[in-house]
């Protein structure tokens, strides 16, 4: 490493320089893999071809294309900044100390979520600059393919599953890249939100990549998705092919290189507007069974010990599905029997068993409230307890979470809501300006955000967190709460 304070460091494809931020370094914008345009569209990543001199690793690289979140009333409004070219890029921060030699610090890989149709790493709501400072470790964020672009299926053309495929390149880059950064490439933690602890979950299990996680932090994963199957993948993309009028068979993939990215969003949320139901909160297109980076349901992986070994830390939000539902007419106005008929579509004759128990739980609640609450166990908590259970009863080290802040200030009657952790996570509260879900921080609420913050930074160190016991099988009390 050269250059003061160890801001320039070598990468395998060349040179870049970090800026101080505070206690921390932060290279931004580094790419990790060759612009998918042209006939790299619709293709797996490949290398990146490399710089000469030295790269200012300065400000972020723009987000995949895409259209705007459908949380973004909850979240706030992003401002468009993507761009086609360039985009496939990592952001590493590491505390200054690190680049000033000593052991290698442990690494936080971070996926963002977005219903793999959205986001990006390089966006300020995930500067790890702070968390890195905070817990003595090296925070990585990337972007990875979304919407069309990531999960379009059409494997005829090489289109399976790229947006993961994308996510596993980069954990390759952080092998072979990390230790520049003052990282140990031997302890690497695979963690994220929603969508990226799916993936998260997902890479930690695929043999193709299972060797490159030391430990797994998963944030609101959606377990009740299960992975795309594959008829229904090829169904959807037969539809959005007829939408942008092009051809299927071996002429499609020259046509879809050829169509200006703006349309592909366009047919895309056309696709999402036909495919949408109540209640359902699956985007278009998302990993499809079978293919890269998903070559089993999460289920049946982890049954067969593909996680055994591995620390976890898992957790929901009280709230989850207020984020989906609590601007939605279609579900606010719900009668019990509307409420009934989506929950019988959805899984089957015990859905009245589950939504009585649900009403008994909460006597002064409105049949959305009901459904909502029973849609946050169908979707997010069952599955993590599922998991958190399964793990546990192997002997191995889990420790579960639930997120209960709620802004005092709450005009949506959001409550605990998806994403209500990500600022308090990563520090940001200052990215989340006039942000339903988070309301004012006071001095409390960034107490509440040292201690959330610490917890995920000590499992990131070590896979163990001191004050937090271990999670038993089966044992709400061993859930910690932060509120």
């Amino acid at each position: 490493m050269t250059g003061v304070e160890g801001r320039t460091v070598g990468t395998d494809r060349g040179k870049v320089r970090g800026v101080a931020e505070g206690e921390a370094i932060s290279f931004r914008g580094i790419p990790y893999a060759a612009s998918p345009v042209g006939e790299l569209r619709f293709a797996p990543p490949r290398p990146h071809p490399g710089w000469s001199g030295v790269k200012e690793a300065v400000q972020a690289g723009p987000a995949v294309p895409q259209a705007a979140s459908r949380l973004e009333r909850v979240m706030g409004r992003r401002v468009p900044d993507w761009d086609e070219d360039g985009c496939l890029t990592v952001n590493v921060f590491s505390p200054l100390r690190a680049l000033e030699g000593g052991a290698p610090r442990p690494v936080l890989v971070w996926w963002h979520g977005g219903g793999f149709s959205s986001g990006s790493g390089g966006w300020d709501w995930y500067d790890g600059s702070r968390l890195a400072a905070l817990g003595d470790i090296v925070v990585v964020t990337a972007n990875y393919r979304v919407g069309p672009l990531g999960y379009l299926y059409l494997p005829e053309i090489g289109a399976a599953n790229l947006g993961s495929q994308d996510q596993a390149a980069v954990l390759r880059w952080v092998q072979d890249n990390i230790a520049s950064f003052g990282g140990d490439p031997r302890s690497v933690t695979v963690g994220g939100q929603s969508a990226g602890a799916y993936s998260a979950l997902s890479l930690a299990l695929d043999p193709r990549t299972t060797g490159l996680v030391t430990r797994v932090l998963l944030e609101s994963s959606p377990f009740g998705v299960r992975p795309q199957d594959p008829q229904t993948a090829a169904e959807n993309a037969e539809t959005y092919l007829r939408l942008l009028g092009v051809p299927g068979g071996a002429d499609a993939a020259k046509a879809l290189r050829a169509l200006p990215v703006e349309q592909l969003l366009s047919a895309y949320g056309r696709l999402a507007a036909q495919l949408v139901r109540p209640g359902d909160v699956a985007p278009p297109m998302y990993p499809v069974l079978g293919g890269p980076g998903a070559p089993l349901a999460w289920q049946r992986a982890v049954a067969d010990g593909a996680l055994e070994g591995k620390p976890l830390l898992i957790g929901t939000a009280q709230d989850e599905m207020t984020a989906f539902f609590a601007l939605d007419p279609d579900i606010q106005n719900l009668t019990p029997a509307g409420a009934l008929d989506i929950l019988t579509g959805q899984i089957g004759a015990q859905a009245q068993e589950v939504y009585q128990r649900q009403a008994a739980r909460l006597p002064q609640a409105t049949p959305a409230q009901i459904f909502t609450a029973v849609e946050t166990g169908e979707v997010f908590r069952n599955g993590a307890l599922e998991l958190a259970d399964h793990h546990a009863a192997g002997g191995n080290a889990t420790y579960v979470y639930q997120f209960d802040y709620r802004p005092v200030e709450d005009e949506l009657s959001l409550g605990a809501t998806h994403c209500g952790e990500l600022p308090f996570l990563f520090n940001t509260f200052d990215a989340y300006q006039d942000s339903p879900m988070l309301g004012r921080p006071g001095d409390a609420q960034r107490a509440l955000r040292r201690t959330l913050a610490s917890a995920v930074a000590e499992f990131v160190r070590t896979g163990s967190v001191d004050d937090w016991p271990p999670y038993a099988p089966e044992t709400a009390a061993r859930i910690r709460h932060f509120a």
